[in-house]
């Protein structure tokens, strides 16, 4: 079975590389068909223990904004500032949702001093008055920590909730989902489970020297927030709302949430029509192919499918290891999260599913 042989590699990774905490959900046509959670002895792990998953709550913000373009709220081809009119200035009035949403904004650096990433407003104020650093759309510079107030607060300008509502009520309160938060109330702090590294591998003998920095992609993630695992152990950025970069939850409800955008969603709830997925997951290489940058993109979701067919799997990763997705050929939404930093474990989960669904 694919519960066993996923729980056993989960196993081995733990007594054998050092893995910390590691949550497996894997959704088919969605039904439940694999549930693991495993930890060593000396994490405290219940069903109620969340994961720290950085970048992979963009696709839950993602699947937010493209309900309310379903309903008119918002359009992918509108300007941010025709809903966000301070954004406009230094030349920004042409950014589109849509180069928010695949990282072409040109908007990918953070304040390059310490500022509280809890601030919204603050943050939004600090968007207003940047400069963007290429036209919209020229160039790819992954919007690492940036895409949270850019998606939410175009989406909170145009539909007036707070963008935490609007996850809520979009995304999380449809489909029951009580382990997944972006901004983790008071009361279940004490669920989260702290974020480590997976110890250093023996360094090579003859290590590669080091490509030079780009001083632009650096910007997206600046010293202040390093090392991103004490970062994200810190209280206040645990309850903050930052959609693109501090989620925390579990394995399983990650995976509801993209088992809610195949087929005909689960128990019931199906998050978006198929006429939006197709288009927010489309990659069309005359166009998106020649931006210069890294990355296969639609709009919010990476996309992951074989080369032939980019879109066929969609999702997000975050940090450190750890992976969520959909997979339009067999129906399956799986979402694999860890708590030790490192290491290829959640490619080799992958891989068993794969081979498993072949």
């Amino acid at each position: 079975m694919l519960q066993d042989k996923i729980r056993n590699l989960v196993e081995r990774a733990i007594a054998e590389e050092g893995e910390g905490a590691v949550q497996v959900a894997v959704f088919q046509r969605g039904e439940p068909v694999v549930d693991v959670t495993v930890a060593p002895e000396s994490v405290p792990l219940t069903d109620k223990s969340l994961i720290a998953f950085f970048s992979t709550g963009k696709g839950l913000a993602a699947t937010a904004v493209h309900r309310l373009v379903e309903r008119g709220v918002l359009s992918w081809d509108a300007p941010l500032a025709e809903y966000w009119p301070e954004f406009a200035a230094n030349g920004k009035s042409g950014i589109l949702l849509r180069h928010a949403m695949n990282h072409t904004a040109g908007l990918p650096m953070m304040p390059e001093s310490p500022v509280p990433v809890g601030d919204w407003q603050g943050m939004c104020d600090y968007l207003s008055a940047a400069t963007p650093v290429h036209a919209p759309g020229a160039h790819r510079y992954y919007h690492a920590i940036t895409y949270a107030w850019l998606l939410g607060e175009t989406a909170s300008r145009a539909d007036g909730r707070p963008f935490s509502q609007i996850l809520r009520d979009e995304v999380i309160d449809p489909l029951g989902l009580e382990n997944l938060f972006i901004g983790v109330p008071a009361d279940r702090l004490a669920d989260c489970i702290d974020t480590d590294t997976l110890p250093e591998p023996p360094a090579a003998t003859t290590p590669e020297p080091a490509p030079a920095p780009d001083p632009i992609a650096a910007r997206a993630i600046p010293e202040w927030v390093k090392p991103l695992e004490d970062w994200i152990n810190r209280s206040d950025v645990r309850s903050a709302c930052i959609p693109a970069s501090n989620g925390y939850g579990t394995a399983r409800d990650v995976a509801r949430h993209y088992a809610a955008l195949l087929g005909e969603g689960v128990d019931g709830v199906k998050l978006l029509s198929d006429e939006t997925l197709a288009v927010a997951t489309r990659w069309d290489p005359a166009t998106d192919g020649v931006i210069p940058g890294n990355g296969c993109w639609g709009l919010g979701y990476a996309l992951q499918g074989p080369d032939e067919q980019p879109g066929v799997r969609f999702g997000h990763g975050g940090y450190g290891g750890s992976t969520s997705f959909a997979d339009r050929r067999y129906g399956l939404a799986v979402s694999v999260l860890k708590s030790r930093l490192g290491g290829d474990l959640s490619a080799r989960i992958v891989q068993v599913i794969d081979a498993h669904m072949q």
